[in-house]
């Protein structure tokens, strides 16, 4: 295994801090080059180690504060960025995930020379594979309301969950955006909900009736909860409390909301693969369905290029097309 190694928690801190991407993508991306920086050390899973690796541990100082590993990624050319590739499809990757591991590489040399640590960019002869684009999956408007109407509005962590699927269906938000909502991002008057995307974008995303009553309902009744206790005299003083909370009173996690999904999926006996991304995706795709344009859904979304919000057009010509066939008598 890979010590910790200077060169690399500075990239990871440069993705978090200068970058500003969100604290999962920044992990990834440092697994990522702790794969990268076994397979340059020739002790990565399944690989022959060289007996230059073998004599000389990564963290032995060379000289100037460098390390072997540092003079490895200092030194590689796209050889050995072709060898590692090579080694990662004995693992049977995806081609996302495969991809996503060329954009980390890719990412790291940049900084690189943008820092001076090297001369060359070894990246810049590496192709990215094509990758089949899947549609995104979305659900029926019947299915959401099943779905939303799951949880137990008469308690405060059931209403909690209830008003958290509703915001997440009406704002189409990512569940990354949606636990670091602060109860001053809501604007109750305006019915509106500020969002801190990727790369700390912020967008003003409207929030429907059903979605805004859902959230007052919650905080009528978390604020006389004597469990929250500690929560409500902390809202005196700091308004950035979260939105969301968990039965402790702090923050929810990412996963925590996913945990809160399955059971309400199990309750409503509906496709356990069902993630609150499908809940995004399916925001979308119903805008579209009934009318809406495609910039709208983009601003809304937060995706910065167009072509992303594009797929989503896809399910709505699928879903004409559905309908065509199903009610035109000279269709099939």
């Amino acid at each position: 295994m890979v010590a910790k190694n200077k060169t690399l928690e500075q990239f990871v801190n440069y993705l978090r801090y200068e970058r500003h991407f969100s604290p999962y993508t920044a992990r990834c991306y440092g697994a990522d080059l702790r794969q990268y920086s076994e397979f340059l050390n020739g002790d990565a899973p399944g690989q022959q180690q060289t007996q230059d690796a073998a004599d000389q541990p990564q963290s032995q100082d060379i000289g100037d504060g460098l390390t072997k590993l540092d003079a490895r990624l200092k030194s590689a050319d796209a050889m050995v960025i072709r060898g590692f590739l090579t080694h990662l499809d004995g693992f049977g990757y995806s081609p996302a995930t495969t991809a996503r591991k060329i954009a980390t590489l890719r990412s790291f040399y940049k900084w690189m020379l943008k820092c001076g640590t090297c001369h060359t960019n070894p990246m810049l002869l590496i192709r990215t594979p094509k990758q089949t684009k899947r549609l995104p999956k979305a659900i029926t408007v019947e299915q959401v309301e099943k779905l939303l109407s799951a949880p137990d509005n008469r308690d405060t962590l059931g209403s909690r969950d209830r008003a958290i699927l509703e915001t997440l269906y009406s704002t189409g938000v990512r569940v990354s955006e949606l636990v670091e909502l602060n109860r001053n991002d809501l604007d109750q008057v305006g019915q509106t909900v500020n969002i801190r995307g990727k790369g700390r974008k912020e967008r003003i995303v409207p929030l429907g009736s059903h979605a805004i009553a859902a959230i007052r309902h919650y905080i009528t009744l978390l604020e006389p909860d004597q469990r929250f206790t500690a929560l409500r005299q902390q809202s005196m003083t700091d308004p950035a409390i979260p939105l969301f909370v968990n039965k402790n009173g702090g923050r929810l996690s990412t996963r925590s909301v996913r945990r809160k999904l399955d059971k309400y999926l199990k309750i409503c006996d509906l496709d356990s693969t069902i993630s609150p991304h499908t809940l995004r995706h399916s925001f979308a795709t119903h805008l579209l369905d009934n009318g809406a344009d495609l910039r709208s859904v983009q601003e809304l979304l937060g995706h910065q290029s167009l072509s992303t919000t594009q797929i989503y057009t896809h399910l709505s010509s699928m879903r004409l097309r559905t309908a065509y066939d199903e009610a035109h008598p000279r269709a099939i």
